[in-house]
């Protein structure tokens, strides 16, 4: 078989390969503000993620994890649209996974990680808040899935779950480098 000659334009440069998958934050987002979905998507940015997903948990869903009350779903994603519309011209684009939303019913957190590992690109990492870490970790589903995937916190648990800790190696900080 003989090789086959091809031609690239001058200054012609390969795309730069990325290794990384998706970023993926998991939030009721009720108390996010601006700066925070800005940390975030900054941290999508610096560790050359390929997506970044909100995924917005329903009210129900919201209620049964922390017994807080959270506006109703489609606010809270209307917000995050305007806010993911704004920033457009960043790298990588901020996605809303709506798929809670068409559910509209509490959703347990395997299925929606399940949900979110089948349809996203992989290795997934998982951007939590450490209240949501926590009750991440007390959950009997935690052992599978922290192997499955990886999660990056936006601050330090003041009081981590014994779970966290003994995962330590499966989980960073957001500002800190893979």
């Amino acid at each position: 078989m003989t090789p086959i000659a091809g031609q690239v334009p001058f200054g012609y440069e390969p795309p730069a390969k990325r290794d990384k998958g998706t970023l993926i934050y998991y939030d009721s987002f009720e108390e996010t503000s601006d700066e925070m979905l800005g940390i975030a998507a900054e941290t999508a940015k610096a560790r050359s993620f390929a997506r970044f997903v909100l995924y917005p948990i329903h009210e129900e869903t919201a209620r049964r994890m922390s017994k807080t009350p959270v506006s109703a779903y489609y606010k809270r994603e209307k917000r995050l649209a305007e806010w993911a519309r704004e920033r457009e011209s960043s790298e990588p684009v901020p996605e809303i996974d709506r798929w809670e939303g068409k559910r509209k019913k509490y959703t347990p957190m395997e299925a929606a990680l399940r949900h979110l590992t089948e349809t996203l690109p992989g290795p997934h990492f998982v951007y939590m808040t450490p209240a949501t870490a926590n009750l991440f970790a007390s959950y009997d589903v935690f052992d599978g899935w922290i192997t499955k995937l990886r999660l990056v916190l936006s601050a330090v648990p003041a009081d981590p779950a014994p779970k966290l800790v003994q995962y330590r190696t499966r989980w960073s900080l957001a500002w800190e480098d893979e």
